[in-house]
């Protein structure tokens, strides 16, 4: 029982998975309801949002890169953290004031830009303030606090819609609040730590990376290329008769999953190794978009959301703490973070693009089709990849 303790991890990784719960849940308030008023509101079909999605996550990834760099460089996360997550407190309730899809996807732009600059520099802290053999259950933690705040976020949206019967625009202001609340708790509550020396050399340092690494790279560059925008699925349920109270209950049901398995899965992956974890993770997601692609029930869908949780629990953690295996130097850290953020990313504009486009053209089956046969070709890519014996 003590694999699965929350006392034992350090303080950062503890204050930033309180910090990543306040955030999910500002979020997640606007998140599931966003394809509704897109879609209602301002008149946004669904290529449009993939495109939406695509860029906010693309440009996400791509100040990830520089932010890791950044990080390595200066020899500090903690500015960086904060930085990243004030701009998209800012940024975030603006959605509340739109008037067309040109301003959401100008809003979402400036929120992923706040994630990109945050997210790199805070895994590796939380890798810099941690032992080897607790990388995945701190990751599982973080993963966890954060899908815990996506719990809460779509529990307020529905009793603020179903109850309280508040409009969109003012549950999209309301949000500001747990993102004010999580600002303060960096400023007050993170340790910045120094590793013990800082990159001094010029450029993004992708020569010294490990073969193994830049191979893992690729094969999560082939599943991300699967791994669209959930918009799509939230889409999915709205065309199968459910209503915004409905789908913002499904969205809570899929977090609750990825809470109580992110934990699990991240010990489970410093036990039996990172790499099957992954492979099971990706199987449940392949076998997740079939079911999507086929269902015409609603308790088909239920089943659904709840299944989909696995992928995320068996992953998110698992794949970060495998980064940090495969690059044990901690000068490269950052750097290290910030390609596989970035890769994953950059993928995500072609990724939703083309989901999108198949959803508009052909239907829910033959885009979620593709994205089972992908995550099937990523499995078996990943199959060979070689990793450090304790985590095979």
């Amino acid at each position: 029982m003590s694999d699965f303790s929350v006392r034992a991890l350090p303080r950062n990784v503890r204050v930033l998975g309180f910090v990543s719960f306040l955030t999910d849940a500002s979020s997640e308030m606007i998140y599931p309801l966003l394809p509704i008023f897109l879609s209602t509101v301002l008149g946004a079909g669904p290529a449009f949002l993939g495109f939406i999605e695509g860029i906010a996550e693309a440009t996400a990834s791509l100040t990830k890169l520089f932010s890791g760099v950044l990080a390595d460089w200066f020899g500090r996360r903690k500015p960086l953290v904060l930085l990243g997550y004030s701009l998209s407190t800012l940024s975030r309730p603006l959605i509340a004031i739109a008037q067309s899809p040109l301003h959401v996807l100008l809003i979402r732009f400036s929120d992923r830009i706040g994630k990109g600059v945050r997210g790199t520099p805070r895994d590796a802290l939380i890798v810099d303030t941690c032992s080897v053999e607790e990388r995945g259950r701190a990751f599982g933690f973080q993963r966890a606090m954060d899908h815990m705040g996506a719990v809460v976020g779509p529990l307020i949206g529905f009793v603020a819609v179903t109850w309280l019967l508040l409009d969109l625009r003012t549950i999209f202001a309301l949000a500001a609040i747990p993102g004010i609340l999580a600002v303060i708790v960096i400023f007050r509550g993170v340790v910045d730590r120094v590793p013990a020396s800082c990159v001094s050399q010029s450029g993004l340092g992708w020569a010294g990376l490990a073969d193994n690494y830049k191979y893992y790279l690729l094969v999560v560059a082939v599943f991300a290329l699967s791994n669209s925008s959930d918009v799509f699925i939230i889409l999915r349920s709205k065309e199968l008769g459910f209503g915004a109270g409905a789908i913002l209950l499904l969205w809570t049901l899929l977090h609750v999953v990825k809470a109580l398995t992110s934990v699990i899965g991240g010990v489970l992956s410093d036990r039996l190794g990172r790499k099957s974890l992954i492979i099971a993770g990706w199987c449940a997601y392949g076998m997740s978009y079939a079911g999507f692609a086929l269902a015409g029930k609603h308790w088909q869908m239920i089943f659904l959301f709840a299944f989909y949780g696995l992928y995320f629990g068996c992953t998110e953690g698992v794949e970060r703490a495998l980064v940090a295996d495969l690059v044990p130097d901690e000068r490269m850290r950052g750097r290290a973070f910030g390609f596989y953020h970035f890769v994953i990313g950059i993928v995500a504009l072609p990724s939703s693009l083309l989901m999108g486009v198949l959803y508009a053209r052909f239907g829910a089956l033959m885009a979620f089709g593709s994205g089972t046969v992908l995550s099937v070709l990523s499995i078996l890519l990943l199959i060979p990849l070689k990793v450090p014996r304790k985590n095979t």
